[in-house]
């Protein structure tokens, strides 16, 4: 079993930065598990924005957060982070680190999900 626990988020004016962090439980987390970022934004579905392979090499990114985002992981200390910069009102949502075994985009392909973390960004 996985879990999961997101922090980091806050409050931020429109061209601010925040950096999430995500926790993940279990001694063969790190050599086992692809990590992704989705966002859910009040009255819309929950979306992909940024994901990495469980040994780093292989990275996406939603095209709304490219060049503005980076997805970033510390193995030794079971940690993802996601690093946001140039935030927008858009990006305002709960952000949610989520686990698989191997990489994806889509929603219901991970298995496991923190709670969430809530992200506001004022104009």
């Amino acid at each position: 079993q996985v879990q999961l626990v997101e922090s980091g988020g806050g409050l931020v004016q429109a061209g601010g930065s925040l950096r999430l962090s995500c926790a993940a439980s279990g001694r063969t987390f790190s050599s086992s598990y692809a990590m992704g970022w989705f966002r859910q934004a009040p009255g819309k579905e929950r979306e992909f924005v940024a994901a990495k392979s469980s040994s780093g090499t292989i990275t996406f990114y939603a095209d709304s957060v490219k060049g503005r985002f980076t997805i970033s992981r510390d193995n030794a200390k079971n940690t993802v982070y996601l690093q946001m910069n140039s935030l927008k009102p858009e990006d305002t949502a709960v952000y949610y680190c989520a686990a698989r075994r191997v990489i994806g985009t889509k929603t219901y392909e991970y298995d496991y999900w923190g709670q969430g973390t809530q992200v506001t960004v004022s104009s």
